[in-house]
């Protein structure tokens, strides 16, 4: 009899830094084939060609399938999203996978789902439920989740969440966050091994910098990353680790100035892609963590590190107490910047979970595929409202 195939993709350098355990985990199941398929900015030179982390790691890429179309309007995101919707078509096609496993909320998931779905091919979602009012990421992230079977939750309010859907609760799993898991198993770098692989003081006073444009404002991008630069140009005792931004619409813009102004600047440097191992180790010795990514908001309070969160791209995610939100104005980010230089380093409370992500959902995916309970005509299930 011929084994099931799990197919994972993934996108992005931070996507795959959080998916690696389970990939690792999925890979050892020998009832079915698992076929990582590398896409998008991975295939990128300019963002640091991330296809190379999962060669390193050992992990076998079943096939990397280019997507990306050259450009950063929102129309070259919409050709990339095209490109992404007919290749993966052609490969759901071909290979026909038992099911897809995604994770998260960026524009190229939404294609790859589509076609998943012309298909009928069942879809595992991670990170369902979640809000972030800031960016068109919170569309996406909904309609994956109608669009997937099986729903795989970092907290119990999404799960919740995702259950008000109209998705049936026996579903949906609260399972922690994957990103979390990597902090607490994965061996991260010494200071001076860290310094050494990235070429930057870790001995001293640093903070991690990514920023990363707001998709539903328009044109935002270029005065806030300003606003922020200003405001690390007043605290010149702090060396600053930036990362690049992704690649959604304003994101090359951001990268183009950053490019520019750490050559002005002793104290800052700029690298394409840490890669998971690297970016975690960095955090775990910084005063703090600084932008508007997802990882200040769920792995880094793991860490005990407090994160200056600017501007609204997060708004709306559960937010532990070491996260310091402002605006992306100069003196409301330096305002906040003084206060995570108070704080002290230490261990924060994080809703996401207690590391054991990856074999959840492990158990889950056996579960449901080798006893053939996947039947693709769901029924929506509705909440009872009292009092309406």
């Amino acid at each position: 009899m011929e084994k099931k195939k799990i197919c994972v993709i993934s996108a992005t350098r931070a996507e795959y830094g959080i998916l690696k355990p389970l990939i690792l985990k999925l890979k050892k199941c020998t009832e079915w084939e698992t076929q990582v398929i590398l896409t998008g900015a991975h295939l990128l030179e300019k963002l640091g060609n991330t296809y190379q982390e999962a060669e390193r790691d050992g992990i076998e890429v079943f096939a990397k399938i280019p997507i990306y179309v050259e450009g950063n309007t929102n129309y070259d995101i919409t050709r990339t999203m095209a490109n992404g919707l007919v290749e993966f078509g052609r490969y759901f096609q071909e290979e026909k996978p038992d099911l897809l496993i995604v994770l998260g909320d960026r524009t190229e998931i939404l294609a790859f789902c589509a076609a998943a779905m012309n298909e009928q091919i069942p879809i595992a979602h991670i990170h369902g439920g979640e809000l972030t009012q800031g960016a068109i990421d919170d569309n996406i992230r909904h309609a994956v989740t109608k669009m997937s079977y099986l729903h795989f939750a970092s907290t119990e309010e999404y799960r919740k969440r995702i259950i008000q859907m109209g998705e049936e609760p026996e579903r949906v799993f609260n399972v922690g966050a994957l990103g979390v898991e990597n902090i607490l198993k994965e061996k991260l770098l010494s200071r001076k091994e860290l310094e050494e692989s990235v070429g930057f003081p870790a001995e001293k006073d640093y903070a991690v910098v990514t920023f990363h444009p707001v998709t539903l404002e328009r044109g935002t991008a270029d005065r806030q990353v300003r606003e922020l630069l200003s405001a690390m140009e007043l605290r010149k005792d702090i060396f600053y680790l930036i990362t690049k931004a992704n690649a959604d619409a304003g994101g090359d813009s951001i990268n183009e100035f950053m490019e520019q102004e750490v050559r002005k600047h002793s104290n800052m440097k700029l690298v394409a892609s840490l890669g998971m191992k690297r970016y975690l180790s960095a955090v775990k010795y910084a005063r703090f963590v600084l932008g508007n990514s997802s990882s200040g908001i769920i792995e880094v309070p793991s860490l005990g590190v407090p994160t200056v969160n600017i501007g609204d791209r997060q708004k709306g995610r559960i937010m532990a107490k070491s996260i310091l939100p402002c605006e992306p104005e100069r003196m409301s980010i330096l305002n906040a910047i003084t206060q995570a230089m108070d704080m002290e380093i230490g261990t924060y409370e994080s809703p996401y979970g207690n590391g054991d992500t990856s074999e959840q959902i492990v158990r889950i995916v056996q579960k449901f595929l080798g006893s053939g309970q996947i039947d693709l005509k769901k029924k929506f299930y509705d909440i009872t409202w009292s009092g309406l």
